[in-house]
């Protein structure tokens, strides 16, 4: 299924119609074909009573690219507005990782978001000047067309083991064409880094579940905990998981809980 944002084509899947609207948002390298626990958790939320749209982000999958080459915070909101559209016109979020400070931007900037579901989401509790910096690295190397290097930067920091698996691994193709999109990762944590410090977080008033694993990193703790205490109401939450990854039926159980 697709539907078109501003001439670009989104791509996603769709199950469990008829039941409680929620749109899954994924972070910074995930897209439905290189995804299978997301499809899978697609498929244990359709049987647990929602109707679930997993959705390949603007310039990844079977999406098409964004039109000016460049993707955007922005982009990915008016995405997730034309698939809230397409359920009807009311939905919850679960956003995964950088996915979540997409959501929280969406929670923001949009109506029909009626809850909030976050996952491990990596914002800086001291402002956005570092995701900034991360951008701006970001988009000088895509602009050097060289994506391969764009990879690196963007994941340097994360477990190498994760880097290696991509670019060895027979999705390195698919991998090298979203580096781009990883920009719009970068601004999303940015703009969620203000918005924590500045108190923009205090307009988001829907009910809002913020997830960490039972081993999670400590950092994805600390930012879980300060978004927690930032959101209006939130409440915290853990599902059985390390490594900043979770099994899909545990964390159906978990999100069926959250949004009842």
């Amino acid at each position: 299924m697709d539907v078109v944002v501003d001439g670009v084509r989104i791509a996603y899947d769709r199950a469990g119609s008829g039941g409680r609207p929620l749109i899954l948002v994924g972070g910074l390298g995930q897209m439905r074909a290189t995804d299978p626990a997301t499809r899978a958790l697609t498929t244990e939320l359709a049987g647990r009573g929602f109707d679930v749209v997993h959705h390949d982000r603007p310039g990844r999958g079977d999406s098409g690219d964004p039109a000016d080459g460049v993707a955007t915070l922005a982009g990915e909101v008016a995405a997730v507005a034309a698939l809230l559209d397409e359920l009807g016109g009311r939905a919850a979020l679960y956003g995964s990782s950088s996915g979540g400070a997409i959501a929280l931007a969406a929670a923001t900037q949009m109506p029909g978001v009626d809850a909030l579901v976050l996952w491990e989401v990596p914002v800086g509790t001291e402002g956005g000047a570092e995701a900034r910096a991360w951008r701006a690295g970001i988009l000088e190397r895509a602009a050097a067309g060289d994506r391969e290097a764009v990879l690196r930067f963007a994941m340097e920091g994360m477990p190498p083991e994760w880097l290696d698996g991509i670019l060895g691994g027979p999705d390195r193709e698919r991998y090298l064409r979203i580096a781009p999109t990883m920009s719009a990762d970068a601004e999303a944590l940015a703009w969620a880094a203000d918005a924590l410090a500045d108190g923009t977080l205090a307009r988001v008033t829907v009910p809002t579940t913020v997830l960490t694993g039972t081993t999670s990193w400590p950092f994805l703790v600390d930012a879980a905990d300060a978004l927690a205490d930032a959101l209006p109401g939130a409440t915290r939450a853990e599902v059985p998981g390390a490594a900043h990854g979770w099994e899909p039926a545990d964390l159906a159980e978990v999100l069926a809980e959250a949004l009842g």
